[in-house]
Formats: C-alpha cells, structure tokens, sequence
C-alpha cells in the first residue's frame, strides 16, 4: 500500500471570481466545535485548469514553547505519545512511549512550566494545531481518511479558520483506501444563474 495518495484538483465550475480552494481535516478527537487549520490552499486555479497535490498519510509533529521557540518535527503514528521536557540544552520534544488511545497521537507537556503549542503537520504543511497546552496536560489529535474542501476567499494556508468560513468549506470527501483521485469542482456561477459548487471525486484508483 502506498504512503501517499496522489490528488489532482480539476475546476470545472462556473465560478468567474478567482475563488480560493480549501482542503483541511478535522481533529476528531476534540469537540465538536473546534476550529481547524487551513491545510491546503489552492490560489489562481481559472476555469479548465488542474491543480496535483499529494496527501501522505505520514504525519509529524512539533511543538512550540512561550519562548517562541519550535522543536523539530518528528514522524507520529496513531497510539504514541510525545512528550515536551526540559533538558540540560533546553525543551525538548521527544517520544515518551505508547498513548492512551491507539488512535490518537498525543503531545504532552511536562514541563514545570510554560505552556506549550503542539502542532501536526502533512506534506510539510500544518493539519491542525493546539495551543496553550498547559503543564501537565496534553493535546490529542485523531483524524479520519477524509479531506474537508470548500470555496473560500482571503483564506492563508496554515491558518486556523473561523467557525463562519468552516460552516461554508464543508464538503467531506472520504479517501479511505484511495491511491489516486481527481477532485472536481463543479457548479458556480455569475447571477441567477448561480448554481452551489459541488465537490466529486473522479477517476478514483484504489490501493
């Protein structure tokens, strides 16, 4: 099975604005209203053009201290638990050994104190984030094989978005067992003649 689904954003819609398309995924493993982080933001893509991306299913993580300063990322499969502690070089990220839940990865921090930014990135871009992880606490993250896609304007790649722009970049897209897919967006549109974009996978290969 491949690490890396192979995507290809195709726009065929009606849309004359020069909208801004937007990927991200949700943290499944908080609540329900938690904001996400803009992963993937495709700019200037005109009607009849494609756009190829890739999304691994590798992930890191990092974390960031009150100090401004950021840890290395390091590789993170579901069910280990990270850890930030203070070394004699400073804080340091590092593995601390299985987490509580197989389907999470976790950040802890166990620093006597200063809160801390745990941060999980794909494809070299930041997926979602949680910040001012006290010590003692930690951050959780779980996330489905599924990619959210929306049209969106004045949207900056690694953001965390606002509830309003969420509730309209809602387009769920599962990729469970996919290995290449086109997204196509359809719809669109000047007037009254507007029509609601639609996001369809095509030409799906399966692993």
């Amino acid at each position: 099975m491949t690490n890396i689904i192979k995507l290809n954003f195709i726009d065929r819609s009606n849309d004359p604005n020069n909208s801004d398309i937007v990927f991200y995924q949700k943290n499944v493993a908080t609540d329900y209203n938690s904001l996400s982080v803009a992963w993937k933001v495709i700019q200037h893509c005109g009607q009849g053009c494609n756009h190829p991306f890739q999304y691994p299913l590798e992930t890191e993580v990092s974390a960031s201290d009150s100090w401004g300063n950021y840890t290395p990322r390091l590789k993170a499969s579901n069910g280990q638990l990270f850890h930030v502690t203070l070394t004699p070089s400073g804080n340091e990220l590092s593995l601390k050994g299985p987490g509580t839940s197989t389907k999470e990865i976790q950040v802890q921090n166990d620093l006597v104190r200063g809160a801390i930014n745990a941060c999980v990135y794909k494809d070299g871009r930041l997926i979602a984030t949680k910040t001012a992880v006290a010590p003692a606490q930690k951050a959780v993250f779980q996330f489905k094989p599924t990619l959210f896609a929306g049209v969106a304007s004045q949207i900056v790649e690694g953001d965390v978005m606002d509830s309003a722009v969420m509730t309209s970049v809602n387009t769920e897209l599962s990729l469970l067992g996919v290995a290449s897919a086109d997204i196509v967006l359809t719809g669109g549109g000047p007037g009254a003649e507007a029509t609601p974009f639609y996001f369809n996978l095509e030409n799906v290969v399966m692993a």
